[in-house]
C-alpha cells in the first residue's frame, strides 16, 4: 500500500482520482433577458469555442427561461426558482455573459444571482461583457458580488465592443483577437473550478 492510501485510506485516494477524472460541467450563463438581445449570440459563440476544448461539459444556460420572480415579491415557492437553484447546483463552474447597463449588470441577472445562496458558493467563474466599453464597468460591479456568493472569478476577462464586435449593433462579429482570450479564460476557470470541487466534498 503506498503511502498517501496508508494516510488517507485507499477509499479516499479512489474518490480522489474519481473526481480528477470526471468531467467538469461548466454553465455559461446568459445575463440578459430583453427582446432582441444579443446575448444568445456571444453565448453561443463561447460555447463553440468551449466544446472544441473537450475539458469539461459547457451548456448554455439562459435566465429566460426560468421566469424567475423578483426577489422578495413572492413566497419564494415558484418552480423556476428551484428549478434555477437545482441547476447551479449540478453545475462547477460558470462563464458569465455580462452586458452593461448604465455602468452596471442587468436587473435580471443581479436578480438571478440573489436568487440562489448555496449553490453557488465553492466554484469558480469567467466574465465575457461586452458595451460601449468592453462592459468593463458593469464585469467590475459583477466582480464584487460574485465575491459575496464565495464564487471565484477568473483574472482573464475578454471584452467585446459594440463599435467593431457588432456589425449595427446588433450582428455579432467578433474580432479574431478575442479567441486567445475566450481560451485563457477558460484555461482558468476549469482549473479553478477543479480546485474548488474538492471542497464541496
Amino acid at each position: 500500500m503506498g503511502f498517501l492510501s496508508k494516510l488517507f485510506g485507499s477509499s479516499s485516494i479512489k474518490e480522489e482520482e474519481k473526481m480528477t477524472n470526471e468531467k467538469l460541467n461548466v454553465g455559461i450563463i446568459l445575463g440578459s433577458t430583453r427582446q432582441g438581445r444579443v446575448s444568445p449570440q456571444v453565448g453561443e459563440w463561447v460555447k463553440e469555442i468551449a466544446d472544441k476544448r473537450g475539458d469539461a461539459n459547457y451548456e448554455i444556460i439562459d435566465i429566460a427561461d426560468y421566469q424567475l420572480p423578483f426577489l422578495g415579491t413572492t413566497d419564494g415557492t415558484e418552480p423556476g426558482i428551484a428549478a434555477w437553484n437545482e441547476k447551479l447546483n449540478n453545475l462547477d463552474g460558470f462563464v458569465f455573459i455580462v452586458q452593461e447597463y448604465n455602468h452596471s449588470i442587468t436587473g435580471a441577472l443581479k436578480n438571478a444571482l440573489d436568487l440562489a445562496r448555496e449553490a453557488w458558493n465553492n466554484k469558480a467563474a469567467g466574465i465575457v461583457s461586452y458595451g460601449s466599453t468592453g462592459g468593463a464597468r458593469a464585469a467590475e460591479h459583477l466582480r464584487g458580488i460574485l465575491g459575496e456568493l464565495m464564487i471565484a472569478d477568473v483574472r482573464v476577462h475578454p471584452t467585446l465592443s459594440l463599435f467593431t464586435d457588432f456589425e449595427n449593433y446588433t450582428t455579432f462579429k467578433p474580432a479574431e483577437l478575442h479567441l486567445n482570450n475566450v481560451n485563457e479564460m477558460l484555461d482558468q476557470v476549469v482549473a479553478w473550478s477543479g480546485a474548488l470541487k474538492t471542497l464541496r466534498k
